[in-house]
């Protein structure tokens, strides 16, 4: 068993004002998406220019931390919203869900796509591969704040986590998650998008990519307490919401490859 490398998850106090490391994931996060989306605007098929990335990442992150939040006061956390409605608002104690903020900068983008006048499919493909590392850093995040463990188990690595009451040993998923969602998926999604492919095929990778891999990683990630198991004594929450996001993924990609190949046949009968 490994000892749990506590680290007080307030980084920074200045008096009444305390900065959480939780937080201070989100904003590297958004960072790293910022200077990544710079050098992507120089790709000759981006659709985004370098002028308007500042205006991107600023929707993002709207979408992000709303959705986010939201999601994860509708998904897992109903009784304690019902209990202290301005819970809902205290980001820095953590609580945010991935499937929410995925539906937040659906719909920021969407916003975004309407001003620019840019097609929305290929700007969500600009704009996935920008996301793994921001995963990774809000999964460091967790680990730090001692939320989200893992189940318990014998395995050599396993942790006691010392805010959990129980004081069993356990995965530390969080970290499982930080590899398999944050940079695993991150060297897919920078593989996959190297270079030019069809409109919403590498938006339906990451769909397909994150939904498989958090799947995974939810074998090993202890449910929600106040939720339980979901279905046939082994689904999780997290499970159920990440298999639309893989029927999402496989339809995207084999509807985009479909319509690009339409598109070079109906080509080559007009050059005939």
């Amino acid at each position: 068993m490994l000892p749990y490398p506590e680290i007080d998850p307030v980084a920074l106090s200045l008096g009444p004002l305390k900065i959480h490391w939780y937080g201070l994931t989100y904003l590297t996060g958004l960072a790293f998406a910022w200077w990544l989306a710079a050098r992507h605007t120089r790709r000759p098929w981006s659709v985004v220019k370098r002028e308007q990335v500042d205006d991107l990442i600023f929707y993002a992150a709207l979408g992000v931390v709303l959705g986010g939040r939201i999601g994860y006061a509708l998904f897992y956390g109903g009784d304690k919203l019902a209990e202290d409605p301005g819970w809902l608002l205290r980001i820095w104690q953590g609580g945010m869900s991935f499937h929410g903020g995925f539906l937040g900068v659906l719909f920021a983008m969407w916003l975004f796509a309407r001003r620019h006048k840019i097609v929305f499919g290929a700007l969500m493909d600009f704009v996935a591969p920008l996301v793994p590392v921001g995963l990774a850093l809000g999964r460091l995040g967790n680990f730090i704040g001692q939320e989200l463990w893992g189940r318990a188990s014998d395995v050599p690595w396993a942790m006691v986590f010392p805010r959990d009451p129980l004081q069993l040993a356990r995965h530390p998923s969080q970290l499982y998650q930080f590899a398999l969602e944050g940079v695993l998926l991150f060297v897919i999604m920078i593989w996959f998008s190297s270079r030019e492919r069809p409109v919403w095929s590498v938006a339906g990778v990451f769909a397909l990519g994150y939904g498989c891999l958090r799947f995974i990683a939810e074998f090993f990630r202890e449910p929600d307490q106040n939720i339980g198991f979901q279905a046939l004594g082994w689904v999780t929450r997290g499970q159920l919401l990440s298999l639309p996001m893989i029927a999402l993924g496989i339809y995207l990609i084999v509807s985009a490859y479909r319509k690009a190949d339409r598109a070079r046949s109906g080509r080559g009968k007009g050059v005939k």
